[in-house]
């Protein structure tokens, strides 16, 4: 018999912490089927150009920030250039990411943070990064996850968005949602899975038309239906990329 997505919805509400966890361990593995490419989409070369990159990624892409920091980092290779640099400069380089004024604000005071207090290096813990000027719990993770090989949740719009369709938690505080997800997988998972459900969300899982009727986790999302679930309508919702 079909499972309609109102029955869908209904199983998953009944669900038991063992269920859950189950079922998502079996989401986790078709994803690494899906993405096995899944990666952070920021270009950087050393811990210093991921942490810069990061705090420029809010509120615009990777694409756009990829765009403007290989200039940025041949003029600024390290925390000690960028901490003395002229902030109208750095404007300049970075102003197409948009909140350019704050964001230089930021990249530069957490670049005289490193020079003074952690001697040019970027720290390897969350509760040391997350004192740095601009710096939260998310662009940390990445950083922990991505430069250093240490476990994290990256919980961007994307992570937000889909643990929620996926009845994963009911939780909106992005603090809340890590914690709740973190205890649903190993930790040795958590920053790959934070790139297999960002990749998800910006290839298939959108927030407006999510393409529901190509999606590879249909079978087992309560939210299937909210997006067209006609396969060739789905196909053309569809995103390869790049995200600009």
């Amino acid at each position: 018999m079909q499972v309609t997505p109102v029955r869908r919805a209904r199983r998953v509400q009944n669900e038991t912490r063992l269920g859950l966890v189950r079922r998502v361990r079996r989401m986790y593995r078709i994803l690494a089927e899906t993405y096995p490419d899944a990666h952070c989409e920021l270009n950087f070369s050393t811990p210093f150009e991921l942490l810069i990159a990061t705090v420029m990624s809010a509120q615009t892409t990777d694409v756009r920030v990829n765009m403007v920091t290989p200039t940025l980092f041949a003029k600024y290779p390290t925390p000690d250039d960028l901490a003395v640099a002229d902030p109208e400069e750095v404007e300049e380089i970075i102003k197409s990411t948009g909140f350019f004024r704050a964001k230089t604000k930021s990249i530069i005071g957490l670049s005289v943070a490193l020079r003074d207090r952690f001697g040019g290096e970027v720290p390897r813990s969350l509760e040391e990064l997350v004192t740095l000027p601009g710096v939260g719990r998310k662009t940390a993770n990445v950083v922990l996850g991505n430069a250093f090989d240490v476990p994290g949740i990256t919980v961007d719009t994307h992570f937000q968005r889909l643990t929620r369709r996926f009845g994963w938690t009911t939780e909106t505080d992005p603090v809340k949602i890590e914690h709740a997800v973190g205890d649903l997988i190993p930790k040795s998972e958590w920053t790959q899975m934070s790139h297999y459900l960002i990749w998800h969300g910006r290839r298939i899982c959108h927030a407006r038309r999510p393409a529901c009727g190509v999606c590879p986790l249909a079978s087992l999302c309560p939210s299937y239906g909210e997006g067209t679930t006609d396969p060739a309508q789905a196909a053309k919702l569809v995103r390869t990329g790049p995200f600009s």
